[in-house]
């Protein structure tokens, strides 16, 4: 596991809230939320909170994907993309 993704995991974990894990997946951090929660709900506010929590990340910025599921739905969120990551069929 790559050390800014362990630490995205510390920071995660350190929010306490009752019912979502955190854990690493390949290179991803899986979020899984409780079922009952709303996908569309955490997606609103998710720019917000992930920027609010880099704030407490020190170590060199790294491509962070974020997969975020309820058991029912799943939410990709890449933080600080590449270029493949930006780019479409159509560009190609």
């Amino acid at each position: 596991m790559k050390a800014y993704q362990q630490k995205w995991i510390d920071v995660l974990s350190q929010t306490n809230i009752p019912g979502w894990k955190f854990e690493a997946l390949d290179n991803d951090v899986v979020i899984d939320v409780p079922t009952g929660r709303s996908i569309k709900e955490i997606a609103d506010n998710l720019e917000t909170v992930i920027a609010e929590l880099s704030l407490d990340i020190n170590l060199p910025k790294e491509r962070m994907r974020f997969v975020i599921t309820n058991g029912r739905e799943e939410l990709d969120y890449v933080l600080n993309p590449e270029e493949t990551d930006l780019t479409t069929e159509d560009d190609k």
